[in-house]
């Protein structure tokens, strides 16, 4: 039996075509298509934390949608949104990630689950992300994860439907509202929670 060729970054980089794709586990991956419900919720938490970006030093943020982030030679996956303080990273970046980021968001797409919620959830955790959250915006669900002496544990959880609107502040985002109504599909009605 042959042993399996692992593809690189490299690989990656010359990948043919305007296709959108990205590295995991040593293979190269079709991103799903884009889907309204997806584009709502990325479309949202960065306009709810587009406020972080504008601080300088310590509180400051870059957030970014799309971005990929070589974890190894053989793991390069485009995050659907991921952030990094700007204490740690000062200056704009450029190109291809290759400094850990302290969040990431991945936004469920049908066919995709097991990506989202097993192979990111333990290469991130394994890697040491200290936070990671998970947005179902068809099922409205949030799951927002804290890394505790190297394994996540939920931190924020919430579930929305038409009739609930509230606002949280959720890890990292403590300095920040999120309105979880527009965010999980629901309405904005601009109460906070209790």
């Amino acid at each position: 039996m042959e042993a399996r060729s692992l593809l690189t970054v490299d690989d990656l980089l010359a990948w043919p075509g305007d296709d959108k794709v990205e590295l995991i586990d040593g293979d190269i991956v079709q991103r799903p298509m884009g889907r309204f419900e997806h584009g709502v919720a990325q479309s949202y938490l960065i306009g709810d934390t587009i406020s972080l970006m504008r601080v300088k030093g310590p509180g400051g943020w870059w957030i970014v949608p799309e971005i990929s982030v070589r974890y190894s030679a053989h793991h390069c996956p485009s995050h659907d949104l991921a952030g990094w303080r700007k204490e740690r990273m000062p200056e704009r970046p450029s190109g291809i990630m290759t400094l850990l980021p302290d969040w990431v968001c991945e936004i469920l797409s049908p066919g995709h689950e097991r990506k989202d919620t097993v192979t990111h959830f333990l290469r991130l955790q394994r890697a040491g992300v200290p936070f990671y959250w998970i947005i179902d915006p068809e099922g409205r669900a949030l799951i927002a994860y804290a890394l505790d002496n190297g394994a996540y544990r939920a931190c924020f959880t919430a579930e929305g439907s038409d009739e609930t609107a509230l606002k949280a502040r959720i890890p990292p985002f403590d300095a920040v509202e999120i309105d979880l109504g527009i965010l999980l599909g629901g309405i904005d009605s601009g109460r906070s929670p209790r």
